[in-house]
């Protein structure tokens, strides 16, 4: 099995239910998923090989192939990062299961790991599902994600395993890591940009100009990030849920709107559109220039002063995104 990059996870959310307290009560029951996903929520280091000193490319000649991994991120700098991603298997379905990443420079060097990577549900209750998510036929009900540490800059290789009916099954990736310096996103700690966000005043009233969820979220622009920051927290959401080069900008846009509904009167949540005129072949809108952004979906909290607590790129579901919330809090 060779280690190569692997194309980003496509997908959307759905599903309905109500099973009470259940963080799963809405995943449809019956298909088997629902019991994937809980298995998959808490995997441990020992459900997986240890290296014992083998290389990643040992490693994974010594699994089954078969999957692909999709990375749901492109930033990733020296230290510590998150590798958020998904699991697809060879009938192009969603694979769900305890799951953990290896990683190493090259293929031919010692692997490290495994680093568990537990699944996060993307989907929301019912009130605040997108039209377009409650039409996704093929569920993307989840995403992984691992607190991985890279130790220099340049190319890694990854091998994510998941376990499945048949037992463990690997799939590869590579990243680019990038120095501190190389970084140009706005990172934890520092000012955020001061930008002029879309509203609906400054849309004059016609949603759809700065919104391509069906239907738009106007409580998400009623006020510009550059009206609050330095005041009070932000949750600022950078997502195109139509236009998503990925498709995961409407499950994240959706968990925005269900997360404000109960942190609304602590912090203020801000959608901003990525394109110009919702037309990608006229580039970024100017926000998405001033935080330096290359790719999307990406959430920043910002604190009362001003300065960003936490950052998250790609996917990610309604643990990461709640945790992200409470670090400005």
């Amino acid at each position: 099995m060779a280690l190569a990059a692997a194309v980003l996870v496509a997908g959307g959310c759905g599903g309905g239910g109500d099973d009470g307290g259940d963080p799963l009560r809405n995943v449809p029951d019956g298909s088997g998923l629902r019991e994937q996903l809980r298995g998959a929520e808490a995997p441990a280091a020992a459900d997986f090989p240890a290296t014992d000193g083998r290389s990643l490319q040992e490693l994974a000649d010594s699994l089954t192939g078969g999957p692909e991994a999709g990375l749901a991120g492109q930033q990733f700098t020296v230290g510590r990062n998150r590798l958020a991603f998904g699991v697809i298997d060879p009938s192009g379905g969603f694979l769900y299961g305890k799951t953990a990443v290896y990683v190493a420079p090259t293929p031919d060097a010692r692997a490290r790991g495994p680093y568990v990577a537990p699944v996060d549900l993307l989907v929301t209750d019912p009130p605040f599902r997108s039209r377009q998510a409650a039409a996704e036929t093929d569920l993307f009900a989840g995403v992984y994600a691992a607190d991985v540490p890279f130790g220099k800059a340049g190319d890694w290789s990854v091998l994510t395993v998941t376990e499945s009916a048949g037992g463990l099954v690997a799939a590869t990736a590579q990243v680019e890591v990038d120095t501190a310096s190389e970084d140009r996103v706005p990172a934890v700690g520092e000012p955020a940009p001061e930008v002029q966000t879309d509203t609906i005043a400054s849309a004059k009233g016609d949603e759809a100009a700065i919104d391509t969820r069906i239907p738009p979220a106007p409580r998400l622009h009623e006020t510009s990030f550059t009206e609050v920051v330095g005041s009070k927290p932000v949750a600022l959401l950078f997502a195109t849920p139509q236009l998503c080069q990925s498709r995961v900008c409407g499950p994240v846009t959706d968990i925005a709107l269900q997360l404000e509904a109960s942190y609304g009167d602590r912090m203020e949540f801000i959608h901003q559109e990525v394109y110009v005129d919702n037309d990608p072949s006229k580039g970024l809108r100017a926000p998405l220039k001033r935080f330096n952004l290359r790719s999307e979906p990406w959430l920043f909290v910002v604190g009362a002063d001003g300065r960003v607590t936490s950052r998250l790129e790609g996917s990610f579901g309604l643990q990461a995104f709640e945790r992200a919330i409470n670090t400005a809090l």
